[in-house]
């Protein structure tokens, strides 16, 4: 496909952003990565309150994922085991020093980008900084995306997010919106990844007054006590409540795994999201289904320490087969 001059702009966060752009990368030289910025747990969190800088885990792992140079990329990724920065990623070290030594977040994010030859743009949402709070119809306030992350909220529910205190939206995240030719959310958490940036003061505008196609990529499987049965129509209709837009497609999998591998996530609590195909072609958006899962199983290598992490890792997106769809989506 002759698509290197698409204008790309992924929305998201987190592993999801980072798989989808590690592939994505590969069919356009303008792809634009835009992050949430309410991250505050492990290492990233602790550079927040330590240093007072904005989070910068989310954004190293996608510029990570655009990295074209294997070493620099591991670099950013190493973790320390011991000492007094155990837990802490270099990169996230790295940007937090930039930042204290220029005093912009904007401008340690253009310098990681230089030294990790990035394909394409990393910009954060917002620059300003904020965190998530989340209210349940029974008065629970819930602040910050690790605790939210915990959250069980109860069946049938929709819980109200916001960004407090207000964040705006980064006017080059802004441009690069308006500018897009396809705009895509990556999947991911819905409330601790997803609504985080779509939330943004200025982002329903800019979603608005761009003409590019807006396409949703659903998650594979539901976070356990706030997905809960939710199927691929209910994930489009958070995604469109948080956004203020309508979207144009909504791309799913529908390839059912083993059983074999359902049950070993059913123990843990997490489902395959199910579609309802007659329920789906009623919708206002193009809802198209395909085999997205990847076939071959990736182990994870911490897996002795923590079993259930491989048992999780084994249902993901094919990110390939996603970038070829999105291009599909675009040239359709």
């Amino acid at each position: 496909m002759d698509s290197i001059g698409v204008k790309i702009v992924v929305i998201g966060g987190g592993t999801g952003s980072f798989t989808l752009l590690s592939e994505l990368k590969n069919y356009t030289h303008n792809l634009t990565a835009l992050v949430n910025m309410v991250d505050d747990g492990g290492s990233t969190g602790v550079l927040r309150d330590e240093l007072g800088v904005l989070p910068a885990g989310d954004v190293r792992q996608c510029l990570v994922a655009l990295s074209t140079t294997p070493k620099v990329r591991d670099l950013f990724n190493y973790r320390f085991d011991d000492g007094g920065m155990k837990g802490h990623a270099f990169g996230n070290l790295f940007m937090a020093a930039l930042e204290k030594m220029t005093g912009s977040f904007a401008e340690a994010v253009e310098t990681a980008s230089e030294v990790l030859s990035v394909k394409g743009r990393v910009e954060p949402i917002t620059l300003d900084n904020t965190k998530l709070v989340v209210r349940l119809d029974d008065g629970t306030v819930v602040n910050g995306q690790h605790m939210v992350g915990s959250l069980k909220i109860p069946a049938g529910q929709r819980p109200w997010l916001d960004l407090e205190p207000e964040a705006h939206i980064n006017p080059r995240a802004r441009q690069a919106i308006i500018d897009a030719d396809l705009v895509v959310i990556a999947p991911g958490l819905l409330y601790g990844s997803l609504a985080p940036a779509l939330l943004v003061r200025g982002v329903t505008r800019a979603l608005n007054e761009s003409k590019a196609k807006k396409v949703y990529v659903c998650n594979l499987v539901t976070k356990p006590g706030q997905n809960d049965g939710y199927r691929v129509s209910d994930f489009a209709e958070e995604i469109e409540r948080f956004s203020g837009t309508t979207l144009d497609y909504v791309l799913y999998n529908n390839h059912r795994p083993s059983d074999d591998l359902i049950e070993r996530y059913a123990q843990d609590g997490e489902y395959l999201v199910e579609w309802d195909e007659a329920e789906l072609e009623r919708k206002h958006y193009r809802a198209s289904g395909k085999r997205l899962i990847a076939d071959r199983a990736w182990v994870n290598t911490n897996a002795s320490s923590d079993p259930l992490a491989a048992q999780r890792s084994l249902i993901r997106h094919d990110a390939d087969k996603v970038a070829r769809e999105l291009m599909r989506i675009y040239f359709s």
